[in-house]
């Protein structure tokens, strides 16, 4: 898509958000620009909500913001995927970066913690040290499940490692022996379900936190295990 159709894309989906949603948005604007993720080969930021200082007159503690989608990242990521959806990764980008500035104005930083989440999900999926309780700030559908874009996390609080693995998904419960070596921080990525969840389901071992943790930082045991069902029945979470 070339960049002045990008531009008129932004500026007609930008129409179509609620006014009030808007209060305080300065502009949003498409920007040629590509920015790659520092680190991250084949990752791109797609767009930002930027605060902006408070104009003259209006209070101080007033939240200005400019949000930007960048059409060279877009590019970039329509390149490496044959199937990319320019309208609907638009408009996610978009209603993604205003609520940023809704909830910057709320001073609600749930956004900015989900979005911490992510980047040690990431992190977790490449194999790089990652924070164990990222998921945390991930989304929660029921209680003891986190989702982070489209990872499932069950967490669970142990006392120790366990000798065999059990959990339920979707109506069904499974059972597996516990990897070799196990330890507590746990990342158990989980295969062998019969309705698995978009990306990873994960299933976390961890102790109840302590003060003692704030002073040491533990080793992360990650490890793939296949499971079986279970044939008597189980509540659904």
């Amino acid at each position: 898509m070339r960049f002045s159709d990008f531009d008129a894309l932004v500026r007609r989906l930008s129409s179509e958000l609620p006014a009030d949603f808007l209060e305080g948005v300065a502009e949003i604007v498409a920007s040629p620009k590509s920015v790659p993720h520092p680190t991250r080969a084949d990752i791109y930021t797609l767009g930002e909500c930027i605060p902006l200082p408070a104009p003259a007159g209006e209070p101080a503690g007033g939240v200005q913001s400019r949000i930007v989608l960048y059409h060279g990242s877009f590019q970039n990521l329509a390149r490496l995927d044959p199937d990319f959806d320019w309208r609907a990764e638009a408009w996610d980008t978009l209603t993604h970066e205003v609520r940023h500035h809704v909830e910057w104005r709320a001073r609600a930083p749930a956004l900015e913690a989900y979005d911490r989440a992510v980047e040690q999900n990431f992190a977790r999926d490449e194999g790089e040290p990652f924070d164990p309780a990222f998921y945390l700030d991930g989304d929660s559908p029921v209680t003891g499940v986190y989702e982070v874009e489209g990872d499932y996390f069950l967490d669970r609080v142990v006392r120790a490692p366990p000798a065999e693995l059990e959990l339920n998904w979707h109506g069904a419960r499974y059972r597996a022996p516990a990897p070799a070596g196990l330890r507590l921080p746990a990342f158990v990525t989980i295969e062998g379900v019969a309705e698995p969840p978009p990306g990873d389901l994960v299933l976390v071992l961890r102790r109840r936190p302590r003060l003692t943790d704030l002073f040491r930082q533990r080793e992360t045991f990650t490890a793939v295990v296949a499971v079986t069902p279970v044939s008597a029945p189980a509540a659904q979470i």
